[in-house]
């Protein structure tokens, strides 16, 4: 039962395979044509044999119908002329002719074996009427016609015209036709039958043949068709099992470039992604080592002081703890970033009051900005409640407000502006703090990036806050942009849509 149910499967992935459907459409595309053009070319033979053979009898009875008039064979059988001409017409067309007349007896029969008899049938009353029949049996292989046999007689009728002076006679002819019998006459398809199965025969060789050639060449179009999809599989593989760094181009056809570029967008993307890694990596420890060191120096200090003053021992400890506050703070950065990374479907949505929310952000913040004598400036132009994750979304407000606040100058101001549209809510955090250079825009959402190190060290930031802000606002299916200008300011501009797209 297994292998049969492998044999199935086998059969279903070739199938799939392009070469195979290659194949196929080839060979479709020649076989069918052919066997439509083969029957269409033996079935209109036959129509147009029928149809000829048909012309061809009708004419000859039809000159028959004359003499069988003029020799009056209708009354007298004898003739030796007319007989002739029955035996020679029904021996050239392998057929039966029947002479009926008036009182629909047969008056001649080739065959010999109805002379005498009453025939009534639905074709003979209606020749007797003056209409010619035809009929084409297939399955019997016959065709079956009948022909009146017309006795045209003229007569002379003289008419005086009114009025006319003289005895002048004008002369009218009048032809009169009267059905004296009717011509039955069956003919035999057998030759047209037989002509059609040797063509048919002739036809299904050439078939056969076209179809064994067709298979040969549909085989090896495929194979030349598919050989640059398989120069594609096989520079994949090498890049794969790292022969090599570069994808080797395949430009045979356009949809082997267009695979190639994207095959080589996403290994580029990949180690960009690896980089990325391998950075984040290193700066994670440097960041996690670094408050470490300095613990271990002061701790190393205290323990080779063996008579320190209590005074020293609680500035170290207070040190100490400082940088315990540092390690946690870049630990909790790492998991907020850690959570952010996962999909949007870990967001708890709800609606939410953004302008109560702004508020208690700010509220919050409020404590800082006296600390640092910064101004916070809240501006809303109307009432908004959009559905967004609460607990993510004022992370990231917070993040961007808070940085507003440390990164500005003496005497400084924050302004915070809300305001919606039919579709999206934006929030714009501007400061007039010491501002981010033009190249550094770009990078300022990298995990760890820092604009200025020392400054930010010195005010205890992780470089992780802007990444944790982006994601947050990207969960949202929302945009963040910022510009900036040294030492005048930078204005952060935050869009989320009012409804959540899932």
């Amino acid at each position: 039962m297994i292998p049969k149910i492998k044999n199935y499967v086998n059969q279903i992935r070739i199938l799939k395979s392009l070469k195979a459907r290659i194949f196929l459409i080839i060979l479709l595309a020649g076989i069918i044509p052919s066997a439509v053009m083969r029957y269409g070319v033996l079935e209109n033979y036959v129509d147009r044999a029928v149809e000829v053979r048909e012309r061809d009898v009708q004419n000859q009875i039809q000159i028959l119908a004359n003499h069988l008039i003029t020799y009056n064979y209708l009354q007298d059988t004898s003739s030796e002329v007319v007989n002739a001409e029955l035996e020679q017409i029904s021996n050239l067309y392998d057929g039966r002719i029947l002479i009926i007349n008036q009182n629909f007896s047969v008056v001649k029969d080739t065959y010999g074996i109805s002379e005498g008899k009453t025939i009534i049938s639905e074709e003979v009353i209606k020749c007797f009427k003056g209409e010619n029949s035809s009929n084409h049996d297939a399955n019997n292989h016959y065709i079956e016609m009948t022909t009146p046999i017309v006795d045209a007689t003229t007569t002379d009728a003289g008419n005086l015209k009114a009025g006319n002076t003289t005895d002048a006679e004008t002369t009218d002819i009048e032809i009169i036709k009267e059905i004296k019998g009717v011509l039955l006459i069956s003919v035999s398809t057998d030759g047209i039958v037989t002509n059609q199965e040797i063509l048919s025969r002739k036809a299904a060789i050439l078939e056969i043949t076209i179809a064994i050639v067709l298979i040969g060449i549909a085989m090896a179009l495929a194979t030349v068709l598919i050989r640059p999809f398989n120069r594609v599989a096989d520079a994949i593989h090498d890049v794969k099992e790292g022969f090599t760094d570069e994808i080797a181009a395949v430009p045979d056809y356009l949809e082997t470039e267009h695979i190639i570029d994207a095959y080589s967008q996403v290994v580029s993307r990949m180690k960009i992604l690896d980089d990325s890694r391998q950075e984040f990596v290193s700066n994670v420890s440097h960041e996690l080592k670094t408050p470490i060191t300095s613990m271990k120096v002061l701790a190393d200090s205290l323990l080779m002081q063996k008579d320190a003053p209590l005074e020293l021992y609680q500035e170290f400890m207070e040190d100490i703890a400082n940088e315990i506050e540092r390690e946690n703070k870049i630990i909790n950065d790492l998991l907020s970033l850690v959570k952010m990374d996962k999909t949007a479907a870990d967001l708890n949505i709800s609606n939410v009051n953004i302008n109560e929310l702004m508020e208690l952000i700010l509220k919050r913040l409020t404590p800082i900005a006296n600390k640092q004598d910064v101004e916070l400036i809240f501006e809303s132009m109307r009432q908004v409640d959009a559905e967004v994750d609460e607990v993510k979304l004022t992370l990231a407000l917070s993040n961007l407000v808070e940085n507003a606040i440390k990164y500005n100058k003496e005497n400084g101001w924050v302004r915070i502006m809300l305001d919606a549209d039919h579709q999206f809510f934006t929030v714009e955090i501007a400061d007039s703090g010491i501002g981010i250079p033009e190249e550094s825009l770009d990078q300022i959402y990298e995990r760890f990036y820092r604009v200025d190190k020392s400054h930010s060290r010195d005010i205890g930031g992780t470089g992780l806050g802007l990444a944790i802000t982006r994601n947050a606002i990207l969960m949202h299916r929302g945009s963040i942009k910022a510009t900036s200008k040294e030492e005048e300011g930078t204005t952060f501009t935050v869009k989320i849509p009012l409804s959540y797209i899932a």
